[in-house]
């Protein structure tokens, strides 16, 4: 057997392996471009090398953009999507203004932590609802 068939088999058995211990479907697509490297190689015999690895680069991200475009929209729904995002979590409440906003920020107590808030000038005690989230900075105003 040649070395670079040989090459491409191997490589195509390692990325399929790495999938399958650390699975996130990026290895498998790139697996199955090697796999189709290593036949075009084993059919076409003396073919440079460097064809070979642009084969391979195109192949993975072609493969790739497959994946992301029809194969990835078709996950499964969350039942809580909002599960790890906090921020999120808190649009709709009601919270008091722990120091006033003044210069577009200030911060309220939520249950146990302290959030920066952004909103209209507004003294401390005042109630304020959670419209919207920036990053970890709630957007605020006044209820």
């Amino acid at each position: 057997m040649r070395w670079d068939v040989g090459v491409w088999g191997a490589l195509a058995l390692l990325l399929f392996a790495a999938e399958a211990l650390a699975p996130g479907a990026f290895m498998l697509w790139m697996g199955f471009a090697a796999t189709v490297v290593f036949v075009v190689v084993w059919l076409v015999p003396d073919m440079p090398v460097l064809l070979q690895a642009v084969i391979f680069v195109v192949l993975s991200f072609v493969s790739i953009q497959v994946y992301r475009k029809w194969f990835r929209k078709r996950a499964r729904q969350s039942d809580r999507p909002l599960l790890n995002r906090r921020a999120e979590q808190l649009i709709g409440r009601v919270v008091m203004l722990d120091q006033p906003i003044q210069g577009g920020q200030g911060r309220a107590k939520i249950d146990d932590a302290f959030w920066v808030v952004s909103g209209p000038e507004l003294p401390a005690g005042t109630p304020v609802r959670v419209v919207g989230v920036d990053g970890m900075t709630l957007k605020v105003q006044e209820r």
